[in-house]
């Protein structure tokens, strides 16, 4: 039943995950609001959510473009539901942007495998990897997905590997720019550091046990299985699904590495391991088996809810 209700890409389909998106945004606001509830408040909190929700459209334009999954949409249901799970990954603005950046840096890199316009899709990776950096320094660890590209995706020209680095120096020079004419400082704009806290105390609480238990033991079951799979793609689909491994190894570093353990760091692991479970669901043979591995990662999110 549940299962069936996704197993097609519709409209329907985006306007639930729509509102599950809307119902986390909106109870992570209600549960941390320090400003008073006025017209500009609200029209910021809108836009911040316009941004969290093409976040969502963006992975599934990644996800159909590049058929990193069949023709469903399991991953954005996935996406919203541990938004739900960890309310907190809507909070910071910050990693909400660099997140979407992020995405649209796969998005270019994926796109490799057409061998079209390698140059420019190479720059426009690196320079929205940097970008994603300078509203989340450690977002910069994404930076090894383009090295990893361009082992599975070119014949390593030397002008390859030189543009990456164009593409970072390029918004390097762009933020020095625009922090001397703002600020008068030529660093001032840098104000996201690499700083490192091994700290996990924060998550020492019933609702963060149970949502990174979920994650990661669904995580890891499905890894599992998507890492054997693997060999059983189309040649020519092999590096995409090698290059979401690498970034779900990538995004799980950054939760390692997070200055801030306040549970928005865990935004970065969204969309990789939505792919990874959305293959497992499809691989599933047993449709009973399939309904109740859906069914808990739909019911824990809202539980956690009244917790």
């Amino acid at each position: 039943m549940i299962t069936s209700i996704f197993n097609k890409s519709k409209p329907l389909n985006f306007t639930i995950v729509f509102f599950i998106t809307l119902l986390a945004f909106v109870v992570a606001n209600l549960e941390s609001k320090e400003e008073s509830i006025s017209v500009y408040y609200i029209l910021g909190q809108a836009t911040i959510f316009l941004f969290c929700y093409l976040s969502i459209l963006v992975l599934n334009f990644v996800v159909s473009k590049n058929s990193l999954t069949l023709n469903n949409n399991y991953e954005v249901l996935l996406f919203s539901l541990f938004l739900l799970a960890i309310k907190q990954t809507t909070l910071d603005v910050n990693i909400l942007f660099s997140n979407l950046f992020v995405l649209l840096a796969l998005r270019r890199l994926l796109s490799l495998r057409s061998q079209i316009s390698i140059n420019k899709k190479l720059f426009d990776a690196a320079f929205w990897i940097a970008i994603a950096a300078l509203f989340y320094f450690w977002a910069i660890l994404f930076f090894i997905l383009i090295l990893v590209s361009l082992i599975l995706y070119t014949d390593n020209k030397l002008n390859y590997w030189i543009i990456p680095f164009v593409g970072l120096i390029t918004v390097f020079l762009l933020g020095v720019s625009l922090s001397v004419l703002m600020h008068n400082n030529y660093f001032e704009i840098f104000k996201s550091l690499p700083e490192v806290s091994y700290d996990f105390s924060n998550y020492n609480s019933p609702k963060y046990l149970i949502a990174i238990t979920m994650l990661f033991s669904f995580g890891l079951w499905s890894s599992i299985f998507y890492v054997k799979s693997i060999k059983q793609k189309k040649k020519a689909l092999r590096p995409s699904f090698n290059i979401v491994l690498v970034m779900v190894i990538l995004a799980f570093s950054i939760v390692i590495l997070a200055p801030k353990k306040g549970g928005s760091e865990f935004l970065f692991l969204f969309a990789p391991l939505a792919i990874i479970i959305t293959n497992y669901l499809e691989n599933i043979p047993d449709k009973w088996f399939k309904e109740v591995f859906l069914s808990v990662l739909i019911i824990v999110p809202f539980v956690l809810l009244v917790l």
